[in-house]
């Protein structure tokens, strides 16, 4: 047996792609910081019912379970720091007001999320807790944006959705637990056969507007297609215009897919995903996710953005990292700063000493949450640029 072999979708990082992920990182930190967010560190294991309060099935199939050695409780490794960072704040911090906060940590997969990810990628993200208004969505999405052009990539473009069009179909219409899950997996894999075979048996209102929901996908024409086709329930009203606001406010080209249900379990409102020229796979994942903090005992808003696949970068094995994108065309991190891959301008890089810049468009987003904020006293974070 040759004992050197890691388990299939593990590596080894080696020097000069380690020094280009932690420079990454430090990046990715430090725009954070300039822009309000404080860090957070969460620990990688925890009590199994703590670790997966609200998240769903689907995150409970990726973590690995282990017995705690001290208690003889069901512990799991972290498969995701967002739920752990909504924990922190509805617990640990226990705020009145707004909370921004943001991570940067490894997380352990019982599966690849690709056929080219790896099982233990760097997820690094920021959330915004105790707002609910779609400032919060606009300033995170803001926040997305200038992430990843910190990360060299170009041409970016965003899909977002709205958990509750499915949510407040299924609900006037009587839908059942065991029949709504069908449906989920129906529209998640965009079968319309099965779409349509599982809702033969509907209301003719809502069979319609089900099945409408797959050919809801494009730019912004869509949303004035959606007010035709679909119910004029109250929620989906409300929905439709967070999306055309949304649609409309973004610094990066933004497409609407209404059958989009990721982290359907999980997500409360919008949800979006980031691609990017080149990668299969999406670059960021994000939403609202309002419940987990109920979850927890603390109701509280939340919305953020995580790029979990954001830490192979240099290996080729993981087409969709992030981080790779900032000096992946250049092996040698120093031709890669020399050529303009990557300026590392992170602090504790000799050449980068000056902190990340707070762009106009981000600075206009965070004010819009604070001043949608009535009756409560907010941290003013400084003006760095």
């Amino acid at each position: 047996m040759r004992n050197w072999l890691l388990p299939e979708k593990f590596e080894d990082i080696l020097p000069p792609q380690a020094r280009r992920i932690d420079r990454m990182r430090a990046k990715l930190l430090e725009l954070f910081r300039v822009h309000g967010y404080e860090l957070v560190i969460p620990p990688m294991l925890e009590y199994l019912e703590s670790l997966l309060t609200g998240t769903g099935h689907d995150l409970d199939l990726r973590t690995f379970k282990l017995v705690d050695q001290l208690s003889g409780r069901m512990m799991g490794v972290r498969a995701d720091i967002a739920p752990q960072v909504a924990r922190i704040d509805a617990h640990l911090l226990n705020r009145k007001g707004v909370a921004r906060l943001c991570y940067a940590g490894s997380v352990l997969l019982t599966r690849p999320r690709g056929l080219d990810s790896t099982r233990e990628p760097l997820q690094v993200g920021a959330e915004i807790y105790g707002h609910p208004g779609i400032e919060s969505d606009l300033e995170i999405q803001q926040l997305l944006a200038e992430s990843l052009a910190a990360c060299g990539i170009s041409g970016a473009r965003l899909d977002i959705g709205h958990v509750a069009v499915f949510r407040a179909i299924c609900r006037h219409g009587a839908v059942g637990a065991e029949l709504e899950s069908e449906l989920y997996e129906a529209l998640e894999g965009k079968d319309l056969p099965a779409l349509r075979a599982v809702t033969r048996s509907m209301p003719e209102a809502t069979s319609k507007a089900l099945l409408a929901l797959p050919e809801l996908y494009g730019d912004g024409t869509v949303l004035e297609r959606a007010r035709r086709v679909l119910p004029k329930y109250p929620e989906i009203d409300a929905a439709l215009e967070d999306l055309e606001v949304l649609s409309r406010s973004g610094s990066i080209p933004v497409s609407v897919d209404l059958a989009d249900l990721r982290g359907y379990h999980y997500h409360s409102g919008v949800v979006f995903a980031a691609y990017a020229p080149g990668v299969a796979n999406a670059v960021a994942l994000g939403g609202r996710y309002d419940e987990v903090g109920k979850a927890f005992g603390r109701a509280r808003p939340a919305t953020g953005f995580s790029m979990d696949r954001a830490a192979r970068g240099g290996s080729g094995r993981d087409s969709s990292a992030v981080l790779e994108r900032c000096g992946a065309r250049h092996r040698d991190p120093q031709a890669a700063n020399r050529r303009g891959g990557c300026r590392g301008r992170a602090s504790g890089t000799r050449r980068g000493r000056r902190s990340a810049r707070v762009r106009p468009g981000a600075r206009k987003a965070r004010r819009r949450v604070d001043r949608a904020q009535t009756g409560q006293e907010l941290r003013r974070w400084p003006r760095t640029s």
